[in-house]
């Protein structure tokens, strides 16, 4: 595996706190000189504290890896649901921009919001999230997207293996065991894709998991939209479902029942989450081995270059391929 560091690398190098002050103020803002830094590997997100004024988000965009067009149609988006009176944190308007340049860093601030995630086990918040995600997709399929990506197994899983494969992430006597399971899943991915080929794609928040949802007393926001996209309206459904097959198959009922009071819901979708979640799986891991040079991500996953990490993705996957051959979540009748 290649790791030989340059600043293509580490493109934050230079992002120190004088740094991203300096960006801020550019904007027109005092700041009061506290930040912090907040979560975040692909970007960079800091909370920027300001004379006689509520913080604010600021977000740096990693270099080289979204257009200035997707980032801004990616706001836009974001703009367009909050418009329509959708719980979505949307990007701050600064002198008719939402997207901001200051020397090699793209940068775009966000007002501070608080909140916990959300227990997917409980049916009152799956109810409230299955309206609120039905009402988000009533107002995204009115329109396309033509500078975010579109979902599809060849970009998001055979692109992912292939990585790992040619730049030799995964052990040596681990190789075949990899490239065995892995082009069994593909085999049954793409044959679960041909059998939906009049599925919709739609815009989609594209990344719906606990961390992009604040929940705060009987307020919910959906936070972080960088990984919009066109995909089947599922995808921005299944991560919210967790335990055994029965268990699923109740969330999954709530959830459809909740969401098509205000936009239809296509049971045949439920045929695509094993093959979404295995993409997942995939384009994890190859995100995982791109960005190994960054130091932040050698702090926060230093067991990723073990052999044992790749041993137990192995028997993922093999759980995987198992998990796609049981038969679809069902839905209870009314």
């Amino acid at each position: 595996m290649n790791t030989e560091k340059n600043h293509s690398d580490t493109p934050f190098f230079d992002l120190t706190p004088d740094a991203v002050l300096d960006a801020v103020e550019s904007l027109g803002y005092e700041c009061d000189g506290r930040l912090l830094a907040l979560n975040s590997y692909e970007n960079r997100v800091w909370q920027v504290g300001l004379e006689n004024a509520t913080p604010v988000i600021v977000k740096f965009y990693r270099p080289n890896r979204w257009s200035d067009e997707a980032i801004i149609e990616e706001h836009a988006f974001a703009l367009e649901l909050q418009e329509n009176e959708l719980p979505v944190i949307a990007p701050t308007i600064i002198s008719g921009e939402t997207l901001h340049h200051c020397g090699n860093q793209r940068l775009t601030v966000y007002p501070r919001k608080g909140g916990h995630a959300p227990e997917f086990t409980d049916t009152q918040t799956l109810e409230m999230l299955g309206r609120l995600m039905g009402r988000i997709h009533a107002v995204s399929s009115t329109k396309v997207f033509k500078h975010r990506q579109t979902l599809h197994p060849d970009e998001w899983g055979q692109a992912s293996i292939d990585f790992l494969t040619d730049e030799e992430w995964i052990p040596f006597h681990l190789m075949n065991a990899f490239k065995s399971i892995t082009k069994d899943l593909m085999q049954e991915i793409h044959c679960i894709w041909s059998q939906n080929e009049d599925t919709s794609f739609i815009r989609l928040h594209g990344d719906s998991h606990a961390g992009n949802i604040l929940c705060r007393d009987d307020d919910v926001f959906f936070v972080d939209l960088d990984d919009c996209c066109m995909a089947p309206a599922i995808q921005d459904l299944w991560m919210w479902l967790s335990g055994n097959h029965a268990e699923r198959s109740h969330q999954m009922s709530v959830l459809a029942e909740a969401y098509q009071d205000f936009f239809p819901f296509n049971a045949r979708e439920i045929h695509l989450i094993e093959a979404l979640r295995t993409l997942r799986m995939l384009q994890h891991q190859a995100w995982l081995a791109k960005r190994w040079n960054d130091p932040a991500f050698q702090q926060a996953f230093p067991w990723f270059a073990d052999d044992r990490h790749w041993e137990r993705v192995i028997e993922q996957l093999r759980e995987q391929l198992d998990e796609i051959h049981q038969p679809a979540l069902v839905l209870e009748p009314k």
